[in-house]
């Protein structure tokens, strides 16, 4: 096996077991979405995710290797983890949704991953496979954001909201602490980017980040509120475990490059969902400043987006490929 077919390998490993942790979220979302066409989506959904797994696993045995059994039972884990931390929220519609929104980027940014891997290994089916799992990602990513007007009106049922203004500060909050994770993650991913475009492309979104999350903050001073010392510290360190996690693989690049694509789009979804509130609050200057800061994180996303074919080849020199080689 080649140097190529070895990392070729690894990312369909990977893929399949971000399927796995997609199956046991899909599998528990439909049981606590809250509203029926919530669950409807997740299970369609599942039947989907079902296919990928397979199709995953189909051409890992095409390539003679079997899926990791401790990379898929450390995602199973993770996808109950994610799901218990959605149920056990007060607004937990909204974090769900919010939550497999941002996943299902991931996935699609693994697929865009694997596929150009795929091509530069000369394995046209497996890129075939990867472009159309992505484009399924894609959808339901399209289909979730069309229930954020759903997510809002079930995740407020849930929490008995009297008080619009109340929830508009508390979404305000979970923005800032969600902005604590992106400062702490960007301040390291340019010495991790491994090429010189994305190194500038995060190191650009690290002031534009710093600047929402001051825009945030003077936005809940303005209502009375504060930022959450808890929510901001249990995020900062989240972020701190994440680049310990990509300064532990070889392919950094690329799996930075797909998280970082990721959580644009939990940012997305937050801003989405806070807008929403304030509408409902009749708070037209915290919706103004939602639909503006989720406006900047779409940006950032198709940038990163741009950088796919960057991402990849820098991953494939840290483990000694020189690219076009093909060996």
């Amino acid at each position: 096996m080649t140097p190529i077919e070895e990392q070729l390998t690894k990312y369909l490993t990977d893929a399949h077991s971000i399927e796995e942790q997609a199956l046991v979220q899909m599998q528990m979302a439909p049981r606590i979405a809250g509203e029926d066409r919530l669950a409807s989506i997740f299970r369609e959904h599942l039947r989907e995710t079902e296919r990928h797994e397979r199709r995953t696993r189909e051409r890992l045995e095409a390539h003679g290797a079997p899926p990791s059994k401790l990379k898929d039972v450390v995602m199973k884990a993770g996808g109950v983890g994610f799901a218990l931390f959605a149920k056990f929220q007060p607004d937990t519609p909204g974090k769900l949704t919010a939550h497999a929104y941002s996943y299902e980027h991931l996935e699609l940014a693994s697929y865009e991953l694997l596929a150009r891997v795929a091509e530069r290994a000369g394995d046209e089916d497996t890129a075939t496979t990867a472009r159309h799992i992505r484009e399924e990602e894609r959808a339901m990513a399209e289909r979730l954001a069309g229930a954020f007007d759903v997510a809002v009106e079930a995740s407020l049922r849930a929490k008995g909201a009297v008080e619009p203004a109340v929830d508009v500060v508390s979404y305000l909050a979970d923005a800032h602490a969600i902005e604590s994770q992106a400062v702490q993650l960007l301040e390291r991913a340019p010495r991790l980017a491994g090429d010189p475009e994305l190194e500038r492309l995060y190191a650009e979104h690290l002031d534009e980040t710093r600047e929402q999350q001051r825009r945030v903050d003077e936005r809940l001073h303005a209502l009375g509120g504060s930022p959450s010392r808890l929510k901001d510290a249990a995020m900062r360190l989240g972020a701190i475990n994440w680049a310990t996690f990509f300064q532990s693989h070889p392919d950094t690049p690329g799996k930075l490059a797909a998280f970082a694509y990721a959580f644009e789009h939990l940012e997305i979804a937050g801003y989405e969902l806070l807008r929403r509130v304030a509408v409902k609050a009749g708070d037209d200057a915290t919706a103004g400043l939602a639909a503006s800061i989720a406006d900047q994180e779409r940006a950032a996303a198709e940038k990163i987006a741009g950088t796919w074919d960057r991402a990849v080849d820098a991953s494939l020199r840290e483990v000694g490929i020189t690219v076009g080689a093909g060996a």
